[in-house]
């Protein structure tokens, strides 16, 4: 696990290889305390650096790999559970961050982009959206216990929604990602992940009832 030191540095050479002439501190603790709001079970901390880990690990590809961190960065950074613009919300903080700091347009512009396909209402658009949107969805190809504790979690951020109203949205969801022709995007992500991810998706709505 990355110590708090380590991400602020991380962050901070990030910040710089983007454009940005300062080390990004202020920008690092907003998000960093984004991420820390107690109602996110799932989507806090953790899933954050799961997902800087995802990518440590994944190969070169065509993908702007900066580009990608800094969308992971901002991805999530702002959630309400139930809202319908988190992702725009999140896009524009990452891109308004930017602007601000002096980087280049085409830098906020490219990051508020890729942040907006992680709603993962449809296959990305490019490399980077690719990569960044498999390294999001890579929790649905883990093992079953890991899968089962996300289930648990993502519940838990609902909790205040009645059971038989979630079950219904949740197996909407999940049935619209299994009719994906493909889940994963990339090579990497779908070697390891899409086998296990549909079995995980298929055990899932048997459980939801459907």
């Amino acid at each position: 696990m990355e110590t708090v030191e380590h991400l602020i540095r991380r962050f901070a050479a990030l910040w710089r290889r983007v454009g940005c002439p300062d080390a990004g501190r202020e920008v690092f603790d907003a998000l960093w305390g984004a991420w820390g709001e107690p109602h996110r079970h799932y989507h806090g901390r953790e899933h954050l650096l799961d997902c800087l880990q995802q990518l440590d690990r994944s190969p070169p590809t065509a993908a702007d790999r900066d580009l990608a961190e800094l969308a992971l960065w901002f991805h999530d950074a702002v959630y309400v559970p139930q809202a319908g613009d988190n992702e725009a919300c999140s896009a524009e903080w990452a891109a308004r961050a930017l602007r601000e700091c002096g980087a280049p347009a085409a830098q906020a512009e490219g990051v508020a982009a890729v942040i907006l396909e992680t709603d993962h209402a449809r296959p990305a658009q490019d490399p980077t959206g690719a990569l960044v949107c498999d390294v999001d969805l890579s929790i649905l190809g883990r093992p079953a216990p890991e899968f089962a504790e996300y289930e648990r979690r993502i519940r838990a951020e609902y909790q205040r929604v009645p059971d038989l109203v979630y079950r219904v949205g949740r197996a909407a969801i999940l049935r619209g990602l299994l009719s994906r022709d493909q889940l994963f995007q990339t090579d990497h992500f779908r070697a390891l992940y899409e086998d296990r991810a549909r079995e995980n998706l298929t055990d899932s709505l048997a459980a939801l009832g459907e």
